[in-house]
């Protein structure tokens, strides 16, 4: 059963902080001031946390089901990490509410009973400040440890949280850890801090890959320093995707995308039209000779020129029929 909480004492802390001249320049006050000007939440509120019917959890998860796929593998690696410490792993759509989960079986009552679970809404709106709904507010990683989170009830936890984006660059999850043991240290909850920042990562890329399956998936040369820039590159060498962190990186935007974004403007090493166009032309020439084994004829039957003709662009290029 939850402990006994410092309810009074915490809620008078929120109200305070709230009050105080710092409040302008803390992230964290500016969700508590958003959980209890905004939302209309009261710290003290001691009521269970709202969870979703049967239904209307699998209409969110199958809402999620591309990128529920997605995150199958990093979700199993993350919890082999740090299910051993007394932690459940979440996954939880745009609107607060997990939809996944990794746990192990001998905590399992007491995470429901905290409402670590899928179905519960974790939103701001409904939880005030806690590691899933904030993260969501500010689309950034973070960790909401124990008094930090806005309501009293939740003050024994511990949230590490990261956005997941979609294949688009728009926001579709959270990513979180959360233990309610009281001897996890800040020091270890920095170290699962980068564990859950990787594998939202590694969500990301494989989401990415898996929305282009026919499209080459690149990694942006550009955007070094971030390794989840990734664009999809298709037949024409046009770039029809890219990862956030691409589209930050590079400026790449949807408007660019719709009109069509040659890869070499992204990747570097342009050269002129003219090259451009005759190295295109070579390599079809050369793929319809390798493709016909050599045959002329049947080369120039499938490109749709002449016989005489792809003899001459054989002859421009220097390309030997294979014997």
């Amino acid at each position: 059963m939850r402990g006994q909480q410092p309810t009074v004492h915490h809620a008078d802390f929120v109200q305070a902080s709230i009050a105080g001249r710092d409040a302008a320049r803390s992230a964290l006050v500016a969700s508590w001031r958003r959980s209890l000007a905004l939302h209309g939440l009261d710290p003290a509120e001691r009521k269970a946390p709202r969870r979703l019917t049967e239904g209307e959890l699998n209409e969110a998860r199958q809402r999620m089901e591309p990128l529920r796929r997605a995150a199958d593998a990093s979700l199993d690696r993350l919890y082999l990490a740090v299910g051993g410490v007394g932690c459940c792993v979440l996954v939880a759509d745009r609107n607060g509410i997990p939809v996944e989960r990794r746990g192990a079986v001998a905590d399992d009552d007491t995470f429901d009973e905290w409402g670590l679970w899928t179905g519960t809404v974790w939103s701001e709106d409904s939880e005030g400040t806690n590691g899933i709904g904030t993260c969501l507010a500010d689309q950034r990683a973070l960790t909401i440890h124990r008094d930090q989170h806005f309501f009293s009830r939740n003050t024994l936890l511990s949230c590490t949280t990261a956005p997941i984006y979609d294949h688009e660059g728009n926001l579709a999850a959270a990513l979180d850890v959360s233990s309610c043991r009281s001897d996890l240290t800040e020091g270890f909850v920095g170290l699962i801090a980068i564990a859950v920042g990787d594998a939202a990562r590694r969500i990301e890329a494989e989401n990415f890959r898996l929305s282009f399956p026919n499209a080459r998936i690149l990694l942006a040369s550009a955007a070094e320093r971030s390794t989840g820039a990734l664009i999809a590159v298709n037949g024409d060498d046009l770039v029809v995707g890219a990862t956030r962190s691409a589209r930050l990186a590079l400026g790449i935007t949807q408007q660019a995308l719709a009109k069509g974004l040659p890869a070499a403007d992204i990747l570097g090493g342009a050269a002129n039209t003219d090259e451009d166009l005759d190295k295109a032309e070579r390599g079809v020439v050369q793929r319809a000779i390798a493709r016909a084994e050599g045959n002329v004829s049947a080369a120039a039957s499938n490109l749709g020129i002449s016989r005489a003709t792809l003899h001459r662009k054989l002859a421009r290029f220097g390309i030997r029929r294979p014997h």
